[in-house]
């Protein structure tokens, strides 16, 4: 099973994915983790990435696609996986068909309003990479981690200004991907609002076992 998960930043794509791989089995592929590893690491690839992330722009579609099929040969994806943060372009959707394609694009959909106050919540482990949400998913203890107990830290580009431009971007750029899956009869919209115990279930009973 090849999945892509589709949906404005802070629309719930990582809190489901986390759910998809538990009950499939899959590999996690995170292009904003991958890239966000660079960033710490301060390589030069790092240090390109950390000043388009930070004005809220898009990596460019060649640097992704070749990280992204790299990581798709490794022995983890043998079973299937899940994408996070690509394809963000039609032009990536197709460069992705060419290595293989998708089986279903799953569409969280979530209006701006919310997601701008999701965005402005959002905390992380800097130490494990857990993510959390204080008004959506927060941790048990505020402002620890319920995973490794490390104290919790907000990106540097979620913040008002940045969430209006990466979700102008993605309006932009990658929500054509939601009519580009829909005429390939794989795309499932689910309504983020829902909640995110009834946007699992939904998924699931789309998915089946």
């Amino acid at each position: 099973m090849k999945l892509v998960l589709i949906g404005a930043p802070a629309a719930g794509k990582g809190t489901q994915a986390r759910k998809l791989i538990a009950k499939y089995s899959l590999a996690y592929i995170s292009t904003g983790d991958m890239l966000r590893a660079e960033v710490a690491k301060g390589s030069e690839l790092g240090l390109k990435v950390k000043e388009i992330m930070s004005s809220g722009s898009l990596v460019s579609d060649d640097l992704i696609i070749s990280i992204v099929k790299e990581r798709i040969k490794e022995d983890d994806c043998k079973n299937g996986f899940i994408l996070d943060g690509f394809p963000r372009t039609v032009v990536q959707a197709e460069k992705l068909d060419e290595i293989g394609g998708i089986d279903k694009a799953i569409y969280i959909n979530c209006p701006d309003d919310v997601l701008l106050e999701r965005i402005t919540a959002r905390e992380t482990c800097p130490k494990c990479g857990a993510s959390y949400n204080k008004l959506a998913a927060p941790s048990k203890v505020k402002g620890i981690c319920d995973v490794c107990g490390e104290h919790l830290t907000q990106r540097k580009d979620d913040t008002i200004e940045a969430g209006k431009a990466r979700l102008e971007t993605f309006h932009n750029q990658s929500e054509p991907l939601v009519e580009y899956y829909k005429k390939q009869g794989k795309l499932f919209e689910v309504d983020g609002l829902s909640g995110i115990d009834n946007v699992t279930e939904a998924i699931f009973a789309e998915l089946g076992d």
